[in-house]
């Protein structure tokens, strides 16, 4: 389980990365398991020139290198057409508008599950503030309880 919440991490600081960068059109794709992806999610956005695209790319690898993860294969950097990062578990494409259209991935991956960034930011999120919900329950609990105020009665 833990495993899969560190991906979830990591796919979110790649997002984040991105959109620091004002990358276009961020897209996130779920592969199924039994499709034959050779990964778990593609991280796809859009870059309006190719210095755009290298800084998003710039971007995402030191985010992630600050989390202790390398990026094991790259494509493209210097062309900045389409830019590919492979971190084994998720693939980062980093495409030129024309680009994107051209080779148009969300179809052919269409059995893949689409998720929208804030989709997948907020599942982190929601299980914090739940463990964090029920910690403090938990404490007030366990704690002596407050005396409760009684109403006076009119006579």
């Amino acid at each position: 389980m833990k495993k899969k919440n560190d991906l979830k991490l990591q796919v979110c600081e790649t997002i984040l990365a991105c959109q620091d960068k004002q990358a276009d059109d961020v897209t996130i794709l779920e592969l199924e398991k039994d499709s034959g992806a050779f990964t778990d999610y593609f991280v796809m956005c859009s870059g309006t020139n190719p210095r755009q695209i290298q800084a998003i790319a710039d971007a995402v690898d030191e985010r992630l290198e600050a989390l202790g993860l390398r990026v094991t294969h790259s494509e493209g950097y210097k062309q900045a057409e389409w830019v590919l990062l492979d971190y084994v578990d998720f693939v980062v494409h980093i495409f030129s508008e024309k680009a994107r259209q051209f080779y148009d991935l969300e179809r052919l991956w269409k059995s893949a599950k689409r998720l929208e960034p804030a989709e997948l930011m907020a599942k982190p999120r929601r299980t914090a503030i739940a463990k964090a919900t029920t910690a403090r329950s938990t404490t007030a609990k366990t704690a002596s309880p407050t005396p409760k105020k009684t109403r006076k009665r009119k006579a």
